[in-house]
């Protein structure tokens, strides 16, 4: 697994052992921030943003190679919180990046230290039905900017629908995986 653009393209990066973790393909992480870019027109530089349900930090890593200003990555695995640390400081990016250690599905409110994310990824375990929790816990707990762009990554069968106030404005099926470009 690779940075596939930005500043940090073609480094490596690493994933937590076992069979907890299910990293998004570097194709399907290509083909997901050129829809950002070119088919949505979301801009990355400056933007704040959130990976949930982290793992190896890859879709947070990427937007910060990419341009992004900043990004929180958030997984309760404590394997998981160590490999992204280990991420950010192999890429040089420990100041642009900052992990918390909670369940991504059921979030406190954000604190005031805490910048709203422009842009959240969401790529829970697939067929757990905890996208539209996180969806719900992130806007209860005002994690989100006005006008956020969400992208959900589920399993294509298990049939995802956003909860209001969310907005679809794109999907895309790649393999097993279902991409949900939401809005709110």
């Amino acid at each position: 697994m690779r940075i596939v653009g930005g500043d940090c393209k073609g480094r490596k990066l690493s994933a937590p052992s076992g069979r907890d973790t299910r990293p998004t393909s570097d194709r399907a992480r290509e083909s997901l921030f050129n829809i950002l870019r070119h088919g949505i027109g979301f801009q990355l530089e400056d933007a704040r943003v959130m990976d949930l349900f982290a793992g190896s930090g890859a879709l947070g890593l990427e937007a910060l190679s990419r341009g992004a200003e900043a990004c929180i990555f958030i997984d309760r695995a404590q394997s998981a919180k160590k490999c992204i640390e280990d991420n950010l400081t192999a890429l040089a990016l420990t100041d642009r990046g900052g992990v918390l250690k909670l369940d991504a599905a059921h979030l406190p409110a954000r604190s005031a230290d805490v910048a709203p994310a422009h842009l959240a990824f969401i790529d829970p375990p697939y067929g757990q039905g905890l996208a539209p929790t996180t969806l719900t816990s992130l806007q209860q707990g005002e994690w989100l900017a006005e006008k956020a762009l969400i992208v959900v990554e589920t399993g294509e069968t298990e049939g995802f629908s956003a909860p209001a106030p969310y907005i679809l404005a794109d999907q895309r099926t790649y393999g097993a995986a279902q991409i949900s470009f939401l809005q709110i």
